[in-house]
């Protein structure tokens, strides 16, 4: 994540008290519905367990910025019923989020027409997506300070500091991010991958894939492929 040079890390201020104050909140909603808590507390344990967060210790535990978060439902879904969202438009003491100071990037990928038509004159088509793209890009360590989050297992447990070490929805640089990795990955890997290097730089819209072909022995080199160069960077293409 950059920010921007006109605005340094110093203009955030205080941001842990609303955090804490949004979590006991949140915990007085999550004691008036069992089933979201326990979602809820899911959600975040396996965050954990596969170190998309990990407990900070140190002794300067207001500096950074703290991301208020919430849970949204979704019933329909049938991997994940609930999202933690995490809110990185929340102001600090000093009047501005931490998605004031982030560049957002440009804009990297193809738009989304040109993906459009050229996926309509394919063949042999199929769409695809990246598993949990953005959870599957790691930040520099320098930088987690930027995304830390308070938690606690109960209402009545202690609250503890987290810091969320890879890329997450909701901060203004995240598209970018994202598009930048896979675009890095296409170029590094493209001996290796010339042919879906060339999908991987023009037939992604964000994590979502469309591409095809004309000839039914390459449209299934590229599905086969696509999902080996995705691998070396960590991530599961999967529909």
């Amino acid at each position: 994540m950059s920010l921007k040079p006109e605005f340094p890390e110093t203009m955030l201020g205080n941001s842990k008290m609303i955090a804490s104050k949004r979590l006991d909140q949140l915990w007085t909603r999550l004691e008036r519905d069992p089933t979201m808590k326990a979602l809820y507390s899911k959600f975040l344990n396996e965050y954990e367990s596969l170190h998309h967060m990990e407990v900070k210790e140190d002794t300067d535990l207001d500096a950074g910025y703290y991301l208020p978060h919430h849970g949204i439902l979704r019933p329909d879904n049938i991997t994940t019923k609930l999202r933690v969202v995490f809110n990185a438009s929340s102001k600090t003491s000093s009047g501005y989020p931490l998605n004031d100071l982030l560049y957002k990037g440009g804009v990297l990928q193809e738009d989304l027409f040109s993906i459009l038509i050229r996926f309509r004159k394919h063949i042999y088509a199929f769409t695809a997506e990246i598993k949990q793209m953005f959870r599957m890009i790691e930040l520099n360590e320098s930088q987690t300070r930027l995304q830390k989050i308070l938690w606690k297992n109960s209402k009545s447990s202690p609250t503890k500091v987290y810091e969320l070490r890879t890329v997450i929805y909701g901060t203004a640089s995240a598209p970018y991010l994202a598009m930048k990795v896979l675009q890095q990955l296409a170029l590094d890997e493209e001996k290796n991958f010339p042919l879906v290097s060339k999908v991987l730089l023009q037939d992604f819209y964000m994590d979502d894939c469309l591409s095809g072909s004309s000839e039914f022995t390459e449209f299934e080199t590229i599905q086969s492929e696509l999902r080996q160069l995705l691998q070396r960077g960590g991530m599961t293409l999967h529909k």
